[in-house]
């Protein structure tokens, strides 16, 4: 699979990679999960994304792949309340805690990447949170810091010196962070990865997508009918839209790493055979982005935390 320089991190990150939440929300069979997640792995896969706040999440990477942390890049989000956890919101007392129960959850000694999960541009400027992981570097506990979120916040982390990393949404769907967020990440070296790649798979009906996807996948499901895209206007089938969709996020620049969460080997596989066709070619890329724009002229689309 191909690989990607991660901004000034030192790591060289595959273009496709794991996200760890569908596992737990969806609670499918661990055991299968846990085999495809090896399976990722062994075909060059070395990413892989959770957060505290995914429940068990963090625990089942820790019993399903610790053993092999040294094949992979691991990055965790933290910042509110959990379970067990004492303290307010994005202060430094309560994410020093998160930090040292992800380290046990994950069976690990340190996290590669630890984001802020999506706290508000007020909350980045007062600095607290952001100081407490800086902390974390310093004690070895993490490698890096940075932010996961969307919009101004993002492009407000992307210019701060002690963000080495952003997670944000880009996808055929959601292209606002396209223009804001990725120019600055790449002027600043910045590690970039983006979330919902595949937009919720927006060109199913809702009634067809998972119980918990119903509302979150809404908001794409709507804007993919307005965007008015038919696969054949790009030069593929119907059933091509799983491809088409990760291809374009891949094709963007300054971006290095997609997360996708399956729990379904078939789809892993499908999208592993996807991501090695490498990026679309730049007049699909940029039909996609015409339709976007034409569908929201205003820019009021913006990208979904």
């Amino acid at each position: 699979m191909e690989k990607r320089t991660f901004g000034n991190t030192g790591f060289q990150v595959s273009v496709l990679g794991f996200g760890a939440a569908p596992a737990a929300y969806l609670k499918a069979d661990r055991d299968r999960v846990a085999k495809m997640l090896n399976d990722l792995i062994d075909n060059g896969m070395n990413f892989i994304d959770t957060a505290a706040s995914y429940p068990g999440s963090e625990e089942f990477l820790g019993e399903a792949i610790s053993h092999r942390r040294k094949d992979f890049v691991l990055v965790s989000k933290c910042g509110t309340k959990q379970p067990g956890l004492e303290g307010e919101n994005w202060s430094a007392s309560l994410i020093k805690q998160s930090v040292e129960r992800s380290l046990r959850s994950l069976k690990t000694d340190h996290l590669d990447v630890l984001l802020l999960h999506s706290c508000d541009l007020a909350t980045l400027k007062k600095g607290e949170a952001l100081g407490a992981l800086v902390e974390a570097r310093k004690a070895g506990k993490i490698k890096f810091a940075g932010y996961s979120g969307d919009n101004e916040a993002a492009a407000y982390a992307a210019d701060l010196p002690d963000v080495a990393v952003i997670e944000t949404s880009i996808n055929i769907t959601d292209q606002r962070n396209i223009d804001l967020v990725l120019p600055k990440a790449k002027q600043n070296n910045i590690g970039v990865i983006a979330k919902r790649p595949i937009a919720n798979a927006a060109w199913k009906p809702i009634a067809n997508q998972p119980g918990m996807y119903q509302n979150y996948a809404k908001e794409y499901t709507e804007r993919f009918q307005k965007i008015g895209l038919n696969a054949s206007d790009l030069g593929f089938a119907d059933n091509d839209w799983p491809e088409i969709a990760l291809r374009f996020t891949l094709s963007q620049p300054g971006l290095h790493t997609a997360i996708i969460g399956t729990t379904n080997p078939a789809n892993a596989q499908a999208n592993l055979d996807a991501a090695n066709k490498g990026p679309l070619t730049k007049e699909v890329v940029q039909k996609i982005r015409d339709a976007f724009r034409k569908a929201d002229p205003n820019g009021t689309w913006t990208g979904q935390t």
